[in-house]
């Protein structure tokens, strides 16, 4: 051991003036070791409270507005709780079945490969083709979100499974729609061409079907198609603008000078982003999802049973108007709705 070595019982030093280098060494060495102490004490804190791994599968890409939200909600609600991968399956963009089956083994196979200690799945693609034939019952907990109006095709709940899901306020949609247009016969569901937007629409057409209303579908695939679709609309009583995400040449600009030059029929969404093209909207709000998720996942993580956790439904709303296109048609805004409403574009 050379002179600048400290031996394993503590505090001395080979060689002259033991008892002063210890009377000097021991000081700061009580000191060093305190100091040492917290932060070995600290970091096994941080180690522990990130030592689980946590992994967010989404079914469809970064800069998706909506998964977004979700994805931010998770992020805040999960900070110190684990560390927290990510996964894209793309099917927002991609939405052909083969390629969906083929990113579903590639996101199991990096499961195997990071071993997460919970995952949490958005959307329907990925409990489709990734958690229900793979996992179904399986050890590893998994927590979902943004599977739209049901999850009984998915057959859940599973014993290794719960989760949040997602419901679009479509009677408070339906009662502003009367409230502003009157009589309501005729409707028409404009949106993109894929599986979720399927599955909305068929729970907006059965429901409003037992108010005596038609609500017709133009599902559509490119910027042209949506404004070429959003024409024929204007004969009906109203147009429920619902989602532009899948349209992959959506053009903001043209379709914001389209709507204002071409729009006389009331429309409306449950979406944010939406709200440039539409008069009025209702909308969900992703971060909710992602907080109810995330904090599931703390649970599991502590120990609770996914299986004993009960699955839910979202729960708030916010209300937009969007008042240059109001202002513009010939619509009036109940003073109740007026009152309550976000107002953009003033």
């Amino acid at each position: 051991m050379d002179r600048h070595s400290y031996q394993s019982n503590g505090l001395q030093l080979p060689g002259a003036d033991k008892d002063r280098q210890y009377s000097i060494h021991s000081k700061s060495g009580f000191h060093s070791i305190i100091i040492f102490l917290g932060l070995v004490l600290s970091s096994m804190l941080i180690n522990e409270a990130n030592a689980n791994e946590c992994l967010y599968v989404s079914s469809y890409h970064t800069g998706y507005e909506w998964n977004d939200g979700i994805e931010e909600g998770i992020e805040k609600n999960l900070k110190g709780t684990c560390t927290l991968d990510k996964f894209y399956m793309d099917s927002k963009r991609n939405p052909n079945a083969s390629f969906i089956k083929k990113m579903a083994i590639k996101t199991k196979k990096y499961i195997e490969k990071t071993k997460p200690d919970i995952v949490i799945a958005c959307d329907d693609n990925a409990s489709k083709y990734l958690i229900m034939p793979y996992y179904k019952n399986d050890k590893l907990p998994f927590v979902f979100c943004g599977i739209n109006w049901t999850v009984e095709e998915y057959g859940y709940p599973y014993s290794n499974a719960t989760g949040i899901i997602e419901i679009a306020p479509i009677q408070p949609l339906l009662k502003v729609i009367k409230s502003i247009v009157g009589r309501v016969k005729t409707g028409v569901y404009l949106s993109a061409d894929v599986l979720t937007e399927h599955k909305d629409y068929q729970r907006y057409k059965s429901k409003y079907s037992e108010q005596g209303i038609n609500l017709k579908s133009a599902f559509v695939k490119t910027n042209e198609g949506w404004k070429k679709a959003f024409l024929e609309a204007q004969n009906a009583d109203f147009i429920i603008l619902n989602n532009n995400s899948g349209i992959n040449d959506w053009n903001k600009n043209n379709i914001q000078e389209f709507v204002s030059n071409h729009a006389s029929t009331l429309t409306v969404t449950n979406y944010d982003w939406m709200i440039p093209y539409a008069m009025l909207a209702i909308t969900k709000l992703p971060q909710e999802q992602g907080e109810w998720a995330a904090k599931v996942a703390q649970a599991i993580l502590s120990g609770e049973d996914p299986g004993e956790i009960p699955i839910v439904v979202n729960r708030r709303w916010n209300i937009y108007v969007n008042d240059p296109l109001i202002d513009a048609s010939t619509y009036t805004l109940p003073s109740t709705i007026a009152s309550k409403a976000v107002h953009r574009g003033k």
